[in-house]
């Protein structure tokens, strides 16, 4: 079964109107505030929404529904820990980065670490920041080339990464953040309509409603017991840090009109994440497995009897029970929470490049160079979505090696009076190594907990001893002078 030409239609103007915005913002960038920042005017509404869009995006839409494939209503616990992540920042973070932010026109994450240490810390977290934003626009194309390729059945994986790639890089380049942050609310509304009005009122009808449900899945999966606590703490150990660490957050930061702006515009991300975003993503896989189990893919190859990739179960569903125009729109809302991470990713990871790595090397770069390096960074993302086959694996990795690098010296700022220099360079070297090197080498750890566990337990550890060393060290050096 194709795609009938009239969602192709609706689809195809929805990604035209995302690259006018693009277009639109083309010559309104006049500086690199305008570029990375927003021209740091922007208001609570608009940032609210771009940062849940960014946050809960592509990869935990579809990773959602994946999770409520697999474990039902208990895989909301998930956002939760994003709505503690988004609440606690704004109390803890907010206050303490946002006048600095503003005072000295800062452009990115590391640069907030520059101040409170030195350039030195700020190129090593520019880098970890880097990889792992790269890591992570990569997954945001593998999501919407799943549900591309699941959904249109002619077009493969890697066609899929390639259409998806392209329009999500041409839009963010040419726009800047101004683009990103107006296509996210936008992409947003579009996403919630296409749920609340199209997709969970459908999947209901279409399965038979809660009977169904009770008929065919364990009772389990309409409990919220329904996973053990190590999931939850592993859960809350990589997502709550990076409301600390994730430089798509800081750029939002620095781009509202003030203080008040940006904590408002937090507590309202942290809402939309849970329970909003959250039950409604679960629901929808939860629909998916009934379906699955009812026989309803058998026609499109996937029979009760054989394994599915859990994350294809939402695609599929909708795929299944959409009719004409309806599955255009909906695709459109799904593809909108992929391309509002992927292009704040990609913001992200350009701005770390040109500004804490080429400033690092006192070189400067024109807007038109911060395109051109976007453009490239993004290139390089579709390459690696080719290659990846889990969305919410290829995620979490990335979250995990940006937090347990970075966590440990960004908390010490906010906490400590003078925190050590070479305590913070040290301690996000041993904390991003040791994750990495636990999830390459696939070691085995104990008592099922995250590599990230151990990759900030390693960071902590390095931090409080160098930092008391190199404490001791002064206080001898100023005592013998």
């Amino acid at each position: 079964m194709g795609i009938h030409f009239i969602d192709l239609i609706i689809f195809i103007v929805y990604l035209v109107f995302m690259l006018g915005v693009g277009v639109y913002f083309l010559n309104k960038n006049k500086s690199k505030d305008d570029y990375y920042v927003g021209g740091r005017n922007m208001s609570a509404g608009h940032i609210g929404l771009s940062v849940v869009a960014t946050d809960v995006g592509g990869g935990f839409s579809i990773g959602l529904g994946g999770l409520g494939f697999l474990m039902g209503l208990s895989g909301s616990w998930m956002l939760f820990t994003g709505l503690v992540g988004a609440w606690v920042s704004a109390v803890f973070l907010i206050p303490k980065v946002y006048p600095l932010a503003k005072k000295y026109h800062f452009l990115t994450f590391p640069e907030s670490l520059a101040f409170h240490y030195n350039a030195r810390v700020a190129l090593i977290a520019g880098i970890i920041s880097l990889i792992g934003y790269i890591g992570f626009t990569s997954s945001q194309i593998l999501a919407g080339a799943k549900l591309a390729s699941a959904t249109f059945p002619t077009i493969s994986i890697t066609q899929a990464v390639l259409i998806m790639g392209v329009i999500a890089v041409v839009y963010t380049v040419i726009g800047g953040i101004k683009a990103v942050i107006y296509t996210d609310t936008i992409q947003w509304i579009i996403l919630m309509v296409g749920l609340i009005g199209i997709g969970i009122p459908l999947g209901y009808i279409e399965i038979g409603g809660w009977s169904a449900i009770q008929k065919v899945l364990p009772s389990s999966f309409t409990q919220l017991t329904n996973l053990q606590f190590i999931d939850f703490f592993n859960w809350f150990i990589t997502i709550v840090p990076i409301w600390f660490v994730g430089m798509t957050l800081y750029q939002r930061i620095y781009a509202c009109k003030d203080e008040k702006t940006a904590k408002k515009a937090w507590k309202v991300a942290g809402l939309f994440e849970y329970p909003i975003m959250a039950f409604m993503g679960v629901a929808l896989g939860l629909f998916a497995r009934v379906a699955f189990e009812q026989g309803m893919f058998s026609e499109i190859g996937y029979s009760p009897t054989q394994q599915i990739d859990a994350e294809l179960g939402l695609p599929l569903l909708l795929r299944s029970i959409l009719p004409v125009g309806l599955m255009g729109l909906m695709m459109s809302a799904y593809f909108s929470a992929i391309m509002s991470t992927a292009d704040s990713c990609l913001m992200a990871a350009s701005g770390n490049l040109t500004t804490d790595i080429f400033g690092y090397l006192k070189q400067k770069v024109s807007i038109r160079n911060s395109q051109i390096i976007t453009f490239v960074i993004g290139g390089f993302a579709v390459l690696l979505a080719t290659y990846m086959q889990n969305v919410l694996e290829l995620m979490l990795y990335s979250y995990a090696f940006m937090v347990s690098g970075l966590l440990v010296p960004v908390l010490a700022s906010l906490f400590l009076k003078k925190p050590s220099a070479i305590a913070a360079f040290y301690s996000m070297i041993v904390g991003g190594l040791t994750t990495l090197s636990l999830i390459v080498l696939e070691v085995k750890l104990p008592l099922k907990l995250d590599a990230n566990f151990f990759g900030i337990s390693a960071a902590f550890i390095t931090f409080i001893i160098i930092h008391y060393l190199d404490k001791d060290k002064n206080k001898n050096v100023s005592s013998s002078s």
